[in-house]
């Protein structure tokens, strides 16, 4: 009686150890396939390219804040694919000028003060000489003298009881700014910005694929306005160059204060799309 027993004691601790040796295999098979699960997901993520980065740089925001503005230009740029960055006011420094073509982007906006210096001979300007894009810091005679002393910024008032600002220059631009854009399109939103040539210039032979500005002084309300109406019909309608500006002059017409009107550069530019230009390599 106790050998039978035994055997079967022993019998039932074999089954016991069969049933926990299955589930133990069962156990390590579903942690390996949830690994394997695991490491497919984050491959898949690791894989994703992000999209396009596009930058508003609104140095107008220390005096003409305008949050509907942004939000309306963020949605447009977001639905075109872009990610996008808002620098404002005071993040608008000189520094933040200099490393600019560093960031990558591939579409920057400028809602900022501009204007062209001339040279003085007593009362009289007697020449237009030079286009200076404003920043957001504030003017000290002791920060970057070197580039004071060779002309690529000055001290600029945007209005006149406000501190005035540093204001770089286009040989700024070529001189001071590191690095390269790489078919970047750069609509410049401000005052004159192609007035003369030498702004537009600057930034196609640093690399920008497209360059929009305004051929006059131009009032904020309507700046704001047309730029939301030119960056619409470029991303989200996704019209050429030409055929965007054109659209945007027809819905909001010249500044009825100034006659202001946009043009773009290169020529070469105004058949390809926004799409297009950020892609395309070698435009000369």
């Amino acid at each position: 009686m106790a050998r039978l027993l035994k055997s079967r004691l022993d019998k039932q601790k074999d089954k016991l150890g069969e049933r926990g040796l299955f589930t133990l295999l069962v156990v390590i098979c579903l942690a390996l396939i949830g690994l394997v699960l695991l490491i497919g997901c984050s491959q898949d993520s690791n894989n994703v390219e992000p999209g396009p980065k596009a930058a508003i740089v609104d140095q107008l925001f220390v005096l003409e804040p305008n949050q509907d503005f942004i939000d309306e230009v963020t949605a447009d740029l977001e639905a075109c694919g872009f990610e996008v960055d808002v620098y404002q006011g005071n993040e608008v420094g000189v520094k933040f000028y200099r490393k600019l073509p560093k960031y990558g982007y591939k579409l920057i906006i400028f809602r900022a003060h501009a204007g062209v210096v001339g040279r003085g001979e007593g009362s009289q300007v007697v020449e237009k000489e030079a286009t200076y894009l404003f920043t957001g810091e504030t003017y000290t005679k002791a920060k970057y003298t070197r580039e004071q002393l060779s002309d690529q910024m000055l001290p600029a008032k945007m209005v006149a009881d406000y501190p005035p600002v540093f204001a770089i220059s286009s040989k700024f631009v070529l001189e001071s700014m590191k690095g390269m854009f790489e078919d970047t399109a750069i609509l410049m939103m401000g005052c004159s910005t192609t007035y003369l040539s030498d702004m537009v210039a600057a930034f196609l032979l640093k690399g920008a694929s497209t360059y929009i500005g305004w051929n006059r002084s131009v009032s904020i309300g309507y700046l704001d306005e047309a730029t939301v109406h030119l960056v619409h019909n470029l991303c989200v309608e996704d019209l050429t160059v030409e055929k965007a500006v054109g659209k945007t002059m027809a819905q909001v017409g010249r500044d009825p204060l100034t006659q202001a009107s946009l043009r773009y550069y290169r020529k070469e530019s105004g058949n390809k799309t926004i799409k297009e230009l950020i892609e395309w390599q070698g435009l000369s």
